[in-house]
């Protein structure tokens, strides 16, 4: 039970913005892009940078 317990706290607090990034990530929302972004923003969420850097080009790999 005490691992569902930061994510209660969470629901409590904040209920429509924990269900909203709930929905979006059922959805598979980019919560980096607008609108999501902004609507997030003014429910008061931090929203964290999930991006990869991009990588030039193949990459070469050596098998033993």
């Amino acid at each position: 039970m005490d691992e569902l317990k930061p994510i209660l706290q969470e629901l409590t607090l904040q209920p429509t913005a924990f269900l909203g990034g709930l929905v979006a990530g059922f959805l598979r929302l980019d919560l980096n892009e607008d609108p999501l972004k902004t609507w997030l923003s003014q429910q008061g969420v931090a929203t964290k940078s999930t991006t990869t850097p991009k990588q030039s080009g193949p990459q070469s790999i050596s098998i033993d």
